[in-house]
């Protein structure tokens, strides 16, 4: 049962979330969050504190929770403090290194190099974008690091941090504003 607002507000916000990688498979982890710890997947290289577009790492440092996207035609709104928008069919994240718009949300269909947010295979239902360069992109960096639904058997992404989806919706029933994951 979703939590309603008036829970929401009561409930303890979550600050820190650390990212513990599994010590037998670099490509898996936990989050630990006062209370809890779950399961996760990460990038098919582990961590890495020199990303680089393409590499397949999840990035080291702290990751603010920055904002939703949502399948509203397959999920409600999740309950959450952070802002959360429906995605739109015509949504899309710029991968493209040389473009203006790297790292960024961007309308399709675009010129540059980008992923779509509108997906058949459900991993992005419900997505958050993590802060990792954003504020001022350094092209070529890394670019649409998220957290997002794990695949079952928890495979390795790209780069992002992925859970289950009833995870998801524990963790961000307590995000905030000041929520991060501290990856390191």
């Amino acid at each position: 049962m979703a939590q309603g607002r008036d829970e929401i507000r009561k409930s303890p916000e979550l600050g820190r979330i650390v990212l513990v990688p599994d010590p037998f498979d670099r490509r898996r982890g936990f989050l630990r969050a006062p209370g809890f710890t779950i399961r996760c997947a990460i990038g098919r290289s582990g961590l890495t504190g020199r990303k680089r577009e393409g590499d397949g790492a999840t990035p080291r440092g702290r990751l603010g929770l920055v904002s939703v996207f949502y399948r509203a035609d397959r999920l409600p709104r999740p309950a959450t403090r952070l802002t959360a928008d429906a995605i739109r069919f015509d949504d899309g994240w710029c991968d493209d290194p040389a473009s203006p718009c790297y790292n960024r949300w961007i309308r399709l269909p675009a010129r540059p190099r980008h992923e779509r947010l509108w997906r058949d295979d459900r991993i992005y239902d419900v997505v958050v974008v993590l802060d990792y360069n954003l504020a001022r992109p350094r092209h070529g960096a890394g670019s649409a690091i998220f957290l997002h639904l794990a695949r079952p058997g928890y495979p390795p992404t790209e780069g992002c941090v992925a859970v289950s989806l009833a995870d998801m919706r524990r963790l961000l029933s307590r995000a905030g504003r000041g929520s991060f994951i501290d990856a390191w």
